[in-house]
């Protein structure tokens, strides 16, 4: 028996509140971890002694969160997503000190964008494909956010996904998938080049290129100007508001991955009536 309605909903509400939690430990724990290793494999190149006292960041399943002020370790009563922050008051059980807003922000938009993937698609591969797509994004927007990189670990496996997806006709067709993974690539690593002749600077990583890639792969060659264009546009204002404010400085970079990201959730759920509405109001229909 297929479940629909708001059974369907709920459940999906639910998962998405408990894969924010996971998605909150991926985003705090996975950059320690690949710096790590970056630093491991360096001194293997390098022919350097290992560090005796240097002892590894902690896995993404293992070992189990601590406060990171005095090391309590969380409960399980302590870590249901957003009640627990509220029957906490927002503080550590054990010293008081103060949990980050961000952890019950990302629970919540990872139940709210879930919820939206079940209302658009309904029960079916496409829901499962779409959540899978969701997780991701939200995984690599924050740690881009505090890091401003996009770990291969993330970005290539969503791209190898959109493409393998594509064979079933998820969500687009085989040709367009590899057309839109190349053009995705293709765009973003010319203008980067273009802009490094143009200024001398770098305006982006090569992680904003594969992450365009796998946007491509997983919604065709068709949405890529649109999701180029969006999240170029959103990117601007933001930009532009937090220079005003004071917020962001001139020269400070400011991460792209989390536009891109946005852009293309967007896309997966309303590309086609976004460009509907576009070819609309342009006249062009």
């Amino acid at each position: 028996m297929v479940v629909e309605g708001p059974l369907l909903y709920a459940g999906v509400f639910l998962l998405g509140l408990l894969i924010g939690s996971f998605l909150n430990v991926v985003i705090h724990r996975l950059p320690a971890r690949l710096q790590h290793d970056w630093e491991c494999q360096c001194r293997e190149l390098l022919a350097q002694e290992p560090v005796i006292t240097d002892t590894p960041p902690p896995g993404i399943a293992y070992p189990p969160s601590r406060c990171p002020q005095c090391g309590h370790q969380i409960r399980a009563w302590e870590n249901i997503p957003l009640l627990s922050y509220l029957l906490l008051r927002g503080r550590c059980s054990n010293c008081g000190t103060g949990i980050s807003l961000r952890y019950p922000i990302v629970e919540l938009l990872t139940g709210l964008a879930f919820l939206l993937v079940a209302i658009t698609f309904g029960a079916g591969p496409q829901l499962l494909a779409g959540l899978l797509f969701t997780a991701f994004l939200m995984a690599m927007s924050g740690i881009d956010l505090d890091t401003q990189l996009l770990p291969d670990q993330l970005t290539l496996p969503l791209l190898w996904l959109g493409l393998l997806l594509s064979l079933f006709g998820i969500f687009t067709n085989p040709v367009d998938s590899i057309l839109g993974a190349t053009l995705g690539y293709g765009i973003l690593w010319g203008v980067y080049h273009l802009f490094r002749l143009l200024t001398g600077k770098e305006g982006m990583g090569y992680g904003d290129f594969k992450l365009l890639a796998a946007l491509g792969a997983w919604l065709g060659w068709q949405f890529v100007p649109m999701i180029i264009l969006m999240s170029s546009l959103v990117g601007a204002l933001v930009g532009g508001a937090l220079m005003l404010s004071k917020a962001l400085q001139r020269e400070q970079p400011m991460p792209f991955g989390p536009f891109l990201a946005a852009a293309g959730w967007l896309t997966l759920l309303w590309g086609r009536d976004l460009l509907d509405w576009y070819f609309r109001v342009s006249g062009l229909t």
